[in-house]
């Protein structure tokens, strides 16, 4: 894919949650290729140290790691801290992590479903917390969380997740009406069905499956971790300074 060339994000401070793999690498690769100063978050820190490398080669400068249980809010906020200390003011947040556990609906216990929200959206919240003073000093800034099309369609495996994704999408929409007036932007981003290393091993191993879902979408062809990165580009860079309070979807014409 030809990647779109925003200059203005060429030494911005981007902050990316759950970046180690899948749409959070392609995040981390795409910003890394602005020269955006990256720093991304990840309790994986062999897949993020592994990455960092690779980048590095390709970029010639390194992404900051910071291994970080994102279910931890005390260990967030001081590694959003760490982040500023080293790079300074954020300029963008995207909220990136997150996890797609299958449920079954009566066999739901209290403790499943509150890791569910943990994971998928008590950090979405507190990190937005923690980096809105840096933009508010900085002038401005660019927060992107990511949503997802389950809570659209009504994925019927994904109760806890749909309700976690669509509650993102609601507080994007407050978020940014709180902020705008200090020219912080948020918007949301809603992948379709995007095959990740993850989702083949766990979720889709037949592909024949993954064929009988494009063929619903109106464009056929897979949406891929590059898809969103490019869309977080344009939300992140200059060219979308009027756009606030959108969920945007990324799926191929799917939902």
């Amino acid at each position: 894919m030809t990647q779109t060339d925003y200059a203005g994000l060429a030494g911005r401070v981007v902050l990316i949650t759950g970046g180690a793999s899948g749409i959070g690498a392609a995040l981390v690769r795409a910003f890394a290729a602005q020269k955006a100063r990256v720093a991304f978050l990840d309790i994986d820190a062999d897949a993020g140290t592994a990455l960092a490398r690779d980048v590095a080669s390709a970029c010639g400068t390194a992404p900051l790691l910071v291994p970080c249980d994102l279910l931890d809010i005390e260990a967030l906020r001081r590694a959003l801290a760490e982040i500023r200390a080293a790079l300074g003011d954020a300029a963008v947040l995207v909220n990136n992590a997150a996890n797609d556990q299958r449920q079954v609906l009566s066999e739901v216990t209290p403790e499943e479903f509150d890791w569910m929200i943990g994971v998928n959206l008590r950090h979405v919240f507190f990190a937005a917390q923690a980096v809105v003073p840096q933009m508010q000093a900085r002038g401005g800034g660019s927060i992107i969380n990511m949503s997802s099309i389950a809570w659209m369609r009504g994925a019927p495996a994904l109760t806890a997740y749909a309700a976690a994704k669509a509650a993102i999408v609601g507080f994007t929409n407050s978020l940014a009406r709180l902020v705008g007036p200090d020219r912080i932007r948020v918007n949301a981003i809603a992948p379709g069905m995007v095959i990740t290393e993850r989702q083949r091993r766990l979720w889709y191993p037949d592909e024949r499956e993954i064929d009988e879902f494009r063929a619903r979408q109106a464009i056929p062809d897979a949406v891929t971790p590059d898809d969103i990165a490019a869309m977080a580009l344009y939300l992140a860079s200059d060219d979308s300074q009027r756009i606030t309070r959108q969920c945007f979807v990324v799926d191929g014409g799917l939902a």
